[in-house]
C-alpha cells in the first residue's frame, strides 16, 4: 500500500504558531503531531512509500522527514489550496497499488493493519458523535456499507462521521471522479472535496465500508490540541526527570533537559527540549523548546519556541521567538 498525506494547509486556527512552523509539525505531548502517525506506520512491511503533499512551510517537513525516518518518502507541492480532491490527485501519475489517505488532524485508534482484508473499493474510517452538522457525515446499512455521503449536511443524514483516515482499492476509479469533480467545477465551499468524489464513486457503483473507530482526537485548534495533549499524556508513560523543589503532578511530559525550579508542574503539561520554568506554577498546557517561564501561573495555554514569558496567570497562546513580560 502507497500512503497519501496532505500537508499542504496553513493552519490558520493554529496561528501564531503556524506563522513560523508548520502546521504538522507543532508539538503534542513530547513530538510533533506528524510523528504520532509516522510513527505508527514506520515499521510496517505494508507500506511501500509514503507521498506527502506539501505547502506552506513545506521544506520543513521534508527535512523532519528526511532526519527521522528512513521509508521511502516523495514530496510533491501543492500551489494552489482548493481542496483535498485536487491534493489527493497530485499523487496520481504515483499511485501503483492500495492507497491510503491520512489528513495529519486524524488521531485515532484505527487498526490499519486489518485493512488488506477489505473486500469493498474502499473503507472509511468513521466516529460517532452528537453533533455531526460540523462534518462530513456516512449514512451506512447494517452491514456497515456506506450508502451515501454528505459533506456538513444540516439536517445530518448521519450522526456517523468521517475522521480523515481513507482506504481506496480503487484508485483508478478515485482519480477518475476527482478529475470529473475539477473538470465540471463541482466545488463545497469553494474547495474540491474528496467525500465528495467519494460520492461519486458510490453512485457509479463502488462500495465502500465504514470502519469505526473509539478514539479520534483532533489537532486542528488550541483547544483540540490541549485536549489531544491530554490523551496522549494518559495512553502514555510519564516521563518526568530531576528536579529542584518542584511538585511534578502526573500525567505529564518533561524532556530530560529541561530546568524545573521552585514549580508545580502538571498535570497534564508537556515540557520540550530546553525549556525553562521557574518559580511558576503550570497546569493543561504545552512549553515548547527554549521556552523561559517565570514567576507565572498558566492554564490551558500554547507557549511556542524561545519564548519569554514573566507574570501571573494567564490563558497563553503566544507563537515562537514572543516575549511577555509584566513589570
Amino acid at each position: 500500500m502507497q500512503v497519501i498525506i496532505p500537508v499542504a494547509g496553513k493552519g490558520t486556527r493554529l496561528k501564531p504558531h503556524t506563522n513560523t512552523k508548520a502546521k504538522p509539525l507543532i508539538s503534542v505531548a513530547g513530538k510533533p503531531v506528524l510523528a504520532h502517525i509516522l510513527d505508527g506506520i514506520k515499521n510496517k512491511k505494508s507500506i511501500s512509500e509514503v507521498i506527502f503533499i506539501t505547502g506552506h512551510l513545506g521544506s520543513q517537513i521534508e527535512q523532519y522527514v528526511k532526519k527521522n525516518y528512513s521509508f521511502k518518502v516523495r514530496f510533491i507541492e501543492q500551489a494552489e489550496l482548493n481542496g483535498q480532491a485536487s491534493a489527493v490527485k497530485l499523487a496520481e501519475k504515483f499511485i501503483k497499488e492500495d492507497v491510503i489517505i491520512w489528513f495529519v488532524d486524524t488521531i485515532s485508534d484505527a487498526d490499519i493493519d486489518k485493512l488488506t482484508g477489505i473486500k469493498e473499493d474502499g473503507a472509511i474510517y468513521v466516529k460517532q458523535v452528537a453533533d455531526p452538522r460540523r462534518f462530513g457525515q456516512v449514512q451506512a446499512d447494517s452491514s456497515n456499507v456506506v450508502l451515501k455521503i454528505a459533506e456538513k449536511a444540516d439536517p445530518p443524514i448521519s450522526s456517523l462521521v468521517n475522521i480523515g483516515l481513507y482506504y481506496v482499492k480503487n484508485y483508478r476509479l478515485m482519480f477518475s471522479c476527482i478529475n470529473e469533480l475539477m473538470q465540471k467545477k463541482r466545488m463545497t465551499k469553494g474547495e474540491y472535496f474528496l467525500m465528495d468524489a467519494f460520492q461519486m464513486m458510490i453512485e457509479k457503483g463502488a462500495k465502500f465500508r465504514s470502519l469505526q473507530v473509539k478514539v479520534w482526537e483532533d489537532c486542528g485548534t488550541p483547544e483540540a490540541l490541549l485536549q489531544t495533549n491530554r490523551y496522549f499524556l494518559q495512553l502514555n508513560n510519564n516521563r518526568a526527570p530531576k528536579t529542584v523543589n518542584s511538585i511534578i503532578i502526573p500525567p505529564v511530559y518533561i524532556e530530560k533537559n529541561a530546568k524545573i525550579e521552585n514549580s508545580i508542574i502538571g498535570p497534564f503539561v508537556s515540557i520540550a527540549s530546553n525549556a525553562t520554568v521557574r518559580n511558576s506554577i503550570i497546569k493543561d498546557s504545552i512549553i515548547n523548546e527554549n521556552a523561559y517561564i517565570e514567576n507565572s501561573l498558566l492554564n490551558n495555554s500554547l507557549i511556542g519556541d524561545n519564548s519569554l514569558f514573566k507574570g501571573q496567570f494567564k490563558k497563553l497562546n503566544i507563537g515562537d521567538s514572543s516575549e511577555l513580560e509584566e513589570v
